[in-house]
C-alpha cells in the first residue's frame, strides 16, 4: 500500500481542518516546498495536495504554490479542491500535476466527470466524502442522499479507477480509519481505493494495508507528530512504495 503525506493550502500555507471546518484550522507552515522535500527526502513519491482556498471559493489562489511543489519537490502531486470545470482541471494538469480530484463536481456533474476522465486517462480521480455513509458536498456542508457506496461501486464503469474516499466523522481527529467501509469498498473491482481520515499509528497503516488499499493519505497524524512518515511506510510495507 502506498503511502500519501497531504499538504492542505489555504492562503499559500500549509494547514489542516477539523471535519473540513475552516473555523478549525491550524496552521504548520508557511513554506509547502519545503515540506514537501521534507517528504521526499523521508522516501515519499506521492504528494495528496488539497487548495482550500480553491474548494471554498472556486478560486485556484494557490496555483503558483502548485505549479513550484510539482516542478521542484520531486513528488507525484494529486489534486484537489475547486476542480469544477475542464479549464481548472486543465490549469492543474498543466502546472504538472499528475491526478487531479473531482469532489463536488463527480456528484453534480457526472458527465463531466466521465469526459475529463476520457480525455485524460488515469489523470482524474473522484473524491467520495461521507458522513453517515452518505455523500457530503460543499465542503462537506450539504448532505446528499446518495449512497456514498453505491456512488463508489459506480466508478468503473465511468472511467473513473482511483478514489479517494474520506469518512468525515473521522477526519482530523485522529481517532482511527473507519475500517469497515474501506473493507467493503476494497471488493469493488477496477478500482484504486485510497483511504483518507483518522489516520494516527504505524497500526492504522498495518490494519489498511491488510485490505490491499491501493493508498492511504496521512496529514494530521504527521503534523502532530503521532507517526513519522519512515514509520508509516514500513507498516504500509516497504516493497509496496514503489
Amino acid at each position: 500500500m502506498l503511502i500519501f503525506p497531504a499538504i492542505d493550502l489555504r492562503d499559500g500555507q500549509v494547514v489542516r481542518l477539523v471535519e473540513g471546518d475552516y473555523d478549525r484550522m491550524t496552521v504548520y507552515g508557511d513554506d509547502p516546498l519545503s515540506t514537501a522535500k521534507a517528504y521526499k527526502a523521508a522516501g515519499a513519491e506521492y504528494l495528496h495536495v488539497v487548495d482550500l482556498d480553491a474548494a471554498k471559493d472556486g478560486e485556484q489562489k494557490n496555483l503558483a504554490v502548485i505549479q513550484k511543489l510539482a516542478a521542484e519537490s520531486g513528488l507525484k502531486l494529486e489534486v484537489g479542491g475547486g476542480v469544477r470545470d475542464e479549464a481548472s482541471a486543465k490549469r492543474y494538469l498543466d502546472a504538472g500535476v499528475s491526478r487531479v480530484i473531482l469532489g463536488s463536481a463527480a456528484i453534480e456533474k457526472p458527465e463531466f466527470m466521465e469526459a475529463l476522465a476520457k480525455e485524460y486517462p488515469g489523470q482524474v480521480a473522484a473524491g467520495v466524502d461521507a458522513r453517515d455513509g452518505f455523500v457530503a458536498i460543499h465542503g462537506w456542508k450539504t448532505v446528499t442522499d446518495i449512497v456514498a457506496y453505491d456512488f463508489v461501486k459506480s466508478l468503473p464503469e465511468r472511467g473513473i479507477d482511483t478514489v479517494i474516499y474520506t469518512d468525515i466523522s473521522r477526519d482530523g481527529k485522529l481517532q482511527g480509519p473507519n475500517l469497515e467501509a474501506y473493507d467493503k469498498l476494497s471488493q469493488i473491482h477496477g478500482l484504486n481505493i485510497v483511504a483518507s481520515g483518522g489516520v494516527s499509528s504505524p497500526e492504522d497503516i498495518a490494519a489498511l494495508a491488510k485490505l490491499n488499499l491501493y493508498a492511504a493519505i496521512i496529514g494530521k497524524a504527521l503534523y502532530d507528530g503521532r507517526i513519522t512518515l519512515i514509520q508509516a511506510m514500513e507498516a504500509a510495507g516497504k516493497e509496496a512504495q514503489r
